[in-house]
Formats: structure tokens, sequence, C-alpha cells
């Protein structure tokens, strides 16, 4: 009996043994196989790091638009010439001013690539009288680029035009890569920089409503075959059901947006119960608003020469010389030929622009294209009902100027110079808010109230500028300038005899 208990014992601890091996064995096989991915997972990262797409970009200028833009009477034509030929220039200043114009957008097309992750391959340029229909560039310089491609190995083609869908198609039919033109490339870079979801969806937004015209079917070949009496026939072809999908997906992301602005709307609201006025950073992309946010504000949002490094929009208290508070508000940076969905989809957070009562247009005085740049951030503004609010132009990165240039813009006083890397030329600024502002005026009264009301001498002191302060046994007479609003709180102790 005791032999037999002793072996059943025996078994059981060999079963047991078993168990616990088979259970190691499987531990140790999960572990290897996690282990296994997250190595493939990380080689994966590092090749997705370090590889990117390599880029041939194709700029095109039409200088038939140009000679409309710039017609000249026979006498003014001939009057300038020979004011050329007196001056020595061996070219017009028409011709001088298109080259410095296309070099400006070949520059700024280069920065989108690469702010896109792109390597450039090769750029090319080329001058037509005006776009073909079916291919934009032309069949010559379309075999051109075809070569260049093959060549390079090139797995992207970025034209600085928006193409027309058939355009699309003909030119995708020539080349061995994707084809991608300047509205889906900025599409692209805001689909990267989208961090927040509602940056996101204003993204989608924008891509579906782009997306959408540029669907191709296959005809029949893709129909759905109905399997009934009354349902034979061609059915409904993948690119309706393409573009039916789309549009369900454009009315779901339209109706999150729109609960988006409702809660804004809420918000403001409450922020208009206390009179706290917003002014809001526009302009054009790379023009350092961001900078000059942080340099005020102290909020330390990202700071990047890339483009459209910014989309969500910021919002920092401020308080100005006269003790007025603000809110700066940073917003997303525009550009030549800024894609329309884009403004419609981005509504909802260019919404403080339009909300704001005073706009800073930043504009970066460094850049030799500033005069035109000015003029596409107007034509935006202008788009989005907002030309009419009081404008303070600024002009920043001065300290990347010459002396000479300084000095001349030192003597225009429609601007204010600034630069927001050294942080001079802020107090300048903030003077200018401060006159510019027109809510809740700056007022000055006189006060005699008790000492023991310390939470109202601390409330006055704090928010507003004591001209003058005298004690008067258990009193305390005040002489103060800031805000009507915070002024108006306490009327009750103001000095009727002053």
């Amino acid at each position: 009996m005791t032999s037999k208990k002793a072996s059943q014992e025996a078994t059981e601890e060999t079963k047991q043994s078993r168990r616990g091996r088979g259970k190691t064995v499987r531990r140790s096989l999960v572990e290897a196989s996690e282990a296994q991915e997250a190595a493939l997972l990380a080689r994966e990262l590092r090749t997705s790091q370090t590889q990117q797409e390599l880029a041939v970009l194709v700029v095109v200028e039409f200088t038939g638009e140009l000679r409309k833009r710039k017609q000249l009477t026979t006498a003014a034509r001939l009057a300038r010439t020979a004011a050329a030929v007196v001056a020595g220039e061996e070219e017009s200043s028409d011709l001088a001013e298109s080259t410095l114009d296309l070099d400006a957008s070949r520059s700024e097309f280069e920065e989108l690539a690469r702010s896109a992750g792109a390597t450039i391959a090769a750029t090319l340029v080329q001058r037509r009288q005006k776009p073909d229909p079916s291919s934009l560039v032309g069949q010559g310089k379309l075999d051109e680029i075809v070569e260049v491609v093959t060549s390079t190995n090139a797995s992207l083609v970025l034209f600085d035009h928006d193409l027309s869908p058939s355009q699309l198609r003909n030119i995708e039919a020539r080349l061995p890569c994707h084809v991608i033109d300047r509205s889906q490339l900025i599409l692209d870079i805001f689909a990267r920089h989208a961090k927040t979801s509602e940056g996101q969806l204003q993204v989608e937004l924008a891509q579906l409503e782009y997306q959408l015209p540029r669907l191709a079917g296959r005809g029949r070949a893709m129909s759905q075959l109905g399997g009934g009496i009354g349902t034979r026939g061609p059915g409904e072809t993948q690119l309706e059901t393409d573009r039916r999908k789309i549009n369900l997906r454009l009315d779901h992301i339209k109706s999150q947006l729109e609960a988006v602005r409702r809660i804004r709307y809420q918000q403001r609201q409450r922020r208009e119960a206390v009179p706290v006025p917003v002014v809001a950073l526009v302009g054009y992309t790379n023009a350092g608003k961001s900078t000059l946010f942080n340099a005020l504000t102290e909020a330390g949002v990202l700071e990047s020469s890339r483009m459209f490094a910014t989309l969500d929009p910021k919002l920092r208290q401020l308080q100005l010389p006269s003790r007025r508070k603000i809110l700066l508000s940073d917003t997303v940076g525009f550009i030549r030929n800024l894609p329309h969905t884009l403004v419609t989809s981005f509504r909802a957070t260019l919404e403080e622009v339009e909300r704001a009562e005073i706009l800073l247009h930043v504009q970066d005085a460094s850049s030799p294209m500033r005069d035109e740049q000015k003029l596409q951030v107007e034509k935006v503004l202008g788009d989005l009902g907002v030309s009419t609010k009081p404008v303070i132009q600024v002009l920043n990165k001065v300290d990347l100027l010459a002396p000479q240039d300084l000095s001349h813009l030192l003597n225009d006083g429609d601007s204010i110079p600034v630069s927001s890397l050294r942080k001079s030329g802020l107090d300048k600024l903030l003077a200018a808010i401060d006159a510019a502002l027109v809510v809740d005026p700056v007022v000055e009264s006189t006060f005699r109230l008790p000492q023991s009301e310390g939470a109202i001498l601390a409330s006055l002191e704090g928010g507003a500028i004591i001209e003058e302060k005298r004690f008067e046994g258990n009193l305390v007479f005040l002489r103060a300038r800031g805000p009507a609003s915070l002024l108006g709180r306490y009327r009750r102790f103001r000095d009727r005899s002053a």
C-alpha cells in the first residue's frame, strides 16, 4: 500500500513537472516572438527614418499671364528700354522681376518639399506662354521629366502648380512614379503636423474634398451587377461607390467639426463675459509668428523653420503696459495659392482671427518677396472677411538685415520692426497694441477707501497703474489709471471731491 501511494505521488510530481516545463517553454516562445516583433518594428522604424522619398520638382511659370498683368503702351515700353540702355542694364526690369519671382517660387517650393519629408533629386524649371490643356507642361517637357525620373530612380514628382483631374491622369500614365501637385503637397504637410483631433479632422476634410473630383473609375469592369428582377444591368460602379463613401465620411466629419464649433462658441461666450479682447497673429508661413508668440508670452510653443509647423491655435494671456489683459492667439500661417479647401476646412480654427479685435500682421523683413507675401496674406484675410479689422504691421527678423536696410525700416512709421529671436522692439509693439485697443478703454479715477480693504488695494495695485498714493488716517487715497472694467468694480469707493 505504501509503495502504491509513493508511486502515485511520483507520477503526480512528474505530471506537474511536465506542465511546468510546458508553461516555461510556451512563455519563452511568447517572449521570443514578442522580442522578434519588437526588433522588426524597430528595424522598420529606423528604415523609415533614414529613407526619405526621392522627388523630382517641376516649377512652371506662364509668361502669358505675366505679360497680361504688365501690359505697357508702345511709348512706355520705348521709354523703359531707353532708360535701361542709359543705365547700362542688360535686361528689362520686367524680366529681372520675373526671374526674381521664379527664383523665390522655386526656393519656396523646395522648402515645401523638404517640410513634407522629401529628398530633392532634381528641380526642373520651365517657362511657357500658357498651360498645356492635357499635361500642363507639354509633351517635350514631359519627355524630359520621364528621363530625369528614370535616371535618378525618383519615386515622386512634385508639381508647383495645381493639376486638373485629366492632367493628373495623363501625366501619371506617362511617368513610372506617383505625381503630386501643389495643393496635395500642402495637404500632406498639414496631415503630418496635425496633432489634435480637431486638426486631424480639418485636414481629413480638406483631403477628401480635394480627392472627390479626382476619383477615376474603370467603367463596367468594376460595376456591381444586380442579383434579381429589376436589378440587372451595369449596377453601381466602383467610382460611384467610392464617391458615396467619401460623401458619407464628409458628412460625418462636418458634423463633428460643427460640434467643435459649438464648443468653441460656448467657450468664447464665457470669455466674453469678462472683457478680455483677443489679438491674433497672422502672416505668411515661416515669418516667425510662433517665435514672436513665445517672446511675448513665454508659452514655449514649437519654433521651427519648417513650413506650417504650427497648425493648432494657441491662446495665452498677456498684460499690456496699461495693465490691461489680452488673449494673444497664434494661428496657422498662410502661403501663396493656399488651397481653398484648407481655408474652408480650417474655418473653425480661424474663427479666432474673425473674433479678434486687432490683427498683428507678422512679416519676414529679410525676405526679398515681402511685398508679395503681404499681398497674399491680405488676400486670405479678405476671403475670411476680416480685412476691415485694425491691423498692426510687424516687421520681424530685423536682426538678419544689413545696417542700411535696417535704417530704412526704422524710418517707416507705419510698421514696427522687431526681432523675436533677440526680443528687441517688443516694448514698442506692446505700446502700439495698447494704443490701438478700443475695448475696455484706459480711464483714470481717484479712490478713498479704508486700509482694511486689503483685497481691493491689492487688486488695484496689480491691475492698474498707481499715479498717486497717500495715507489719510485710516483711509488710503489712490489716483489710478487702468482698465475701465477694473476701476468700475470699485466705484463705491470713488473720491467724489476730486
